[in-house]
């Protein structure tokens, strides 16, 4: 079984990975990001939709939004998320290896380090090739990435984060040649330690924007944060775009 696959990774840590400040900060960038904007009614694919953090905002915003996700517990919180936000938004249990709606979408987005979740690099190209097809002509995705030029600036130190009623450890580590990357989650609370461990690529923005380009797809671009910046010595993410042709 993959990493991902495990359900009590989502149902024992899904709370921490997926809190409320991340919820409010995706909220912000659908207002405010140049790079999220989608006009009332555009149809969105939020592949690795997680408990709807971005789909959500989306919706509200006026867009038809379908979210993507493998895990039940994850979906079923999108449910109940958007039943409280008083939002209407299709889900969809699938892996991402197999989802495909050909010529349905204007923007396809895949956030927080939901892409390269496979040691095969053939299958991480077939999402790639999936979510073209599934693009409308002319329709665009935008990938969101730790990249590896950020992992290598900010370094390994542990990060330690206060949670309600108790503390979340992170521990990153490069492997394989820095071509993946390792957190290592260690969640103390309530007298109690769990550990979990989540693994994916790693990769550069020019290896990024290459694998765009093999899958077919046009005009890729690479961009620093949510405001469009450029992909720099300050980029706080890697985040390519490519058009469908």
């Amino acid at each position: 079984m993959e990493w991902f696959e495990d359900e009590t990774l989502w149902t024992g840590f899904g709370e921490v990975m997926f809190s409320a400040e991340r919820a409010a900060e995706a909220e912000a960038r659908v207002s405010m990001s140049p790079l999220l904007r989608v006009p009332a009614g555009a149809a969105v694919l939020d592949l690795g939709c997680g408990p709807g953090t971005y789909t959500i905002p989306l919706a509200r915003r006026g867009a038809a939004v379908t979210g993507v996700d493998l895990s039940a517990a994850l979906l079923d919180r999108a449910v109940t998320a958007a039943s409280a936000a008083g939002v209407g938004i299709r889900l969809v249990r699938a892996d991402m290896r197999e989802f495909v709606e050909p010529d349905r979408y204007d923007l396809a987005i895949s956030m927080y380090t939901s892409f390269g979740l496979f040691a095969d690099h053939d299958q991480n190209m077939r999402v790639l090739r999936n979510v073209l097809a599934s693009l409308k002509p002319g329709g665009r995705a935008l990938i969101d990435l730790y990249g590896k030029e950020i992992a290598a600036r900010d370094g390994l130190t542990p990060k330690i984060v206060d949670v309600d009623g108790g503390t979340l450890v992170v521990r990153g580590t490069v492997l394989a040649g820095w071509t993946r990357f390792r957190d290592d989650f260690l969640l103390v609370r309530d007298g109690q330690a769990r550990t979990a461990v989540v693994e994916h690529a790693l990769y550069s923005a020019a290896e990024l924007k290459g694998m765009l380009r093999e899958a077919g797809f046009t005009d890729v671009d690479c961009f620093g944060g949510f405001d469009g910046e450029p992909f720099d010595n300050h980029a706080r993410r890697l985040i390519v775009r490519g058009r469908r042709g």
